[in-house]
């Protein structure tokens, strides 16, 4: 399999080259040349999930990855539940919550720390991992690659822009981790990543990589839990729509891989905050990227999303197609914050600010569509238990993987949100390990 550049002014690379520069030299994201459909047999016939996540991968990893090193990479990115929960009628969670990390993004990180490891064995060059974060990614590439042999991992993080325990998680584990607290926003923080990806110095003094969603082996696997909801599903007959809480769009952007692959999707609900840039665009047919703004779904402060150009690519630059197969809602947080409440009191169901961002895209939805759909929680409340327990009156059990991270020393540097300051921060840090 080869990937081409979304901007189309790259020559193409290789699944390995794609997962080492994770951008490509002209800015543009990695794009395989081609999807195959899952094999005839596998999806609705009780093969095993990791079977079926097996036979979807392969395809974009081709013979660079053996057989039975790729099935055990695969075994090993989900080998913690993935289940969907009845919340009402027609309407299911799929709670992503269960992995070490308490997120969706520990089965994106956990593929691509174990390829990208493949890949380094034999090198004797130091690989260093940018990644920006809004949030969750940062502690679950944190985790992935926590004493990988030959990575070091760098993490920007808006300052003040997560909470409390996702900066914990982040900021505390030392070893190959380090933290920057940047002074500015997520659109910041990813400014800054693809520029040291584009500098000619930094790269010739250090070999760089990227563990966002940018990065091919991030978010292809997260189709993982798309193909894993479907399996779970009793009534596989009717329309099934997925309900995807969406930032900077790699989830959904994952999902929509799995369909072209054929998985039996009707439509995709991107449902975000008031950083509205895809439902607008859906609406008018104009991409017009913006600052972000904060609000209490940090994860999904972004004004402008990088996987959103993926998104364009797999409809090849179509609006009416995109709108064919995807619709967007946006809410303010007073919606979200009444969401959170009005959910748990009439069913029970504990959501966060994402999730429930996703369940009212649902009801929006099948208000005018008979269907079944799948809401996207994809990370756990108690990571948000400071805007969560105002609104259901209780405290949020926080689970022990999460509280271990509550009473250890955050270790982070302040920095600038300009580039030059990364900058010379990696020179530097490079020049130690030289």
């Amino acid at each position: 399999m080869k990937y081409f550049s979304t901007n189309h002014k790259s020559e193409k690379a290789s699944f390995k080259d794609a997962v080492i520069k994770g951008l490509a030299p002209d800015r543009g994201l990695y794009f395989p040349e081609s999807i195959s459909p899952i094999p005839n047999g596998f999806l609705d016939n009780g093969k095993e999930l990791t079977e079926i996540c097996y036979q979807y991968i392969k395809q974009f990893v081709g013979d660079e990855i053996p057989p039975d090193v790729l099935r055990k990479i695969t075994a090993e990115t989900i080998n913690f539940p993935l289940p969907i929960v009845p919340i009402e009628k027609e309407v299911y969670s799929l709670e992503l919550w269960h992995g070490p990390t308490c997120a969706f993004k520990d089965v994106g990180a956990r593929f691509l720390a174990r390829c990208l490891s493949y890949f380094i064995q034999d090198q004797k060059e130091t690989v260093t991992i940018l990644v920006a974060t809004s949030g969750d990614t940062g502690s679950a590439v944190a985790n992935g690659f926590f004493n990988v042999p030959g990575i070091n991992v760098v993490i920007l993080y808006p300052k003040g822009k997560v909470s409390k325990i996702q900066e914990q998680q982040l900021t505390t584990i030392g070893g190959n981790i380090s933290a920057l607290e940047i002074d500015g926003t997520f659109d910041d923080c990813q400014d800054m990543v693809k520029s040291a990806f584009n500098d000619k110095e930094l790269n010739a003094a250090m070999k760089l990589s990227s563990a966002n969603s940018i990065n091919v082996a991030r978010f292809l696997p997260q189709a993982f839990y798309f193909i894993a909801a479907y399996e779970q599903l009793e009534n596989k007959k009717k329309d099934l729509v997925f309900a995807v809480p969406s930032g900077n769009f790699g989830n959904l952007t994952a999902g929509m891989f799995a369909q072209k692959a054929g998985l039996p999707v009707s439509k995709f609900i991107a449902g975000t905050n008031v950083n509205d840039i895809v439902p607008k665009y859906l609406a008018k047919g104009v991409y017009e990227p913006k600052p972000s703004i904060s609000t209490i779904s940090n994860a999904m402060d972004i004004g402008d999303p990088s996987n959103f150009a993926r998104i364009i690519e797999l409809h090849n630059g179509n609006w009416e197609s995109v709108k064919n197969t995807l619709v967007g809602y946006s809410y303010n947080d007073e919606q979200t914050r009444q969401s959170m409440k009005k959910v748990i009191e009439s069913t029970g169901y504990l959501t966060e600010p994402h999730g429930t961002i996703a369940y009212m895209a649902l009801k929006e939805y099948q208000k005018n569509h008979d269907c079944q759909g799948i809401i996207l929680e994809t990370a756990h409340p108690a990571k948000f238990h400071d805007v969560v327990e105002p609104e259901i009156g209780r405290k949020v059990e926080i689970p022990e993987r999460l509280k271990e991270y509550l009473h250890r020393e955050k270790d982070a540097l302040l920095m600038s949100n300009k580039f030059e300051s990364l900058k010379t921060y990696l020179l530097e840090e490079s020049s130690k390990t030289a």
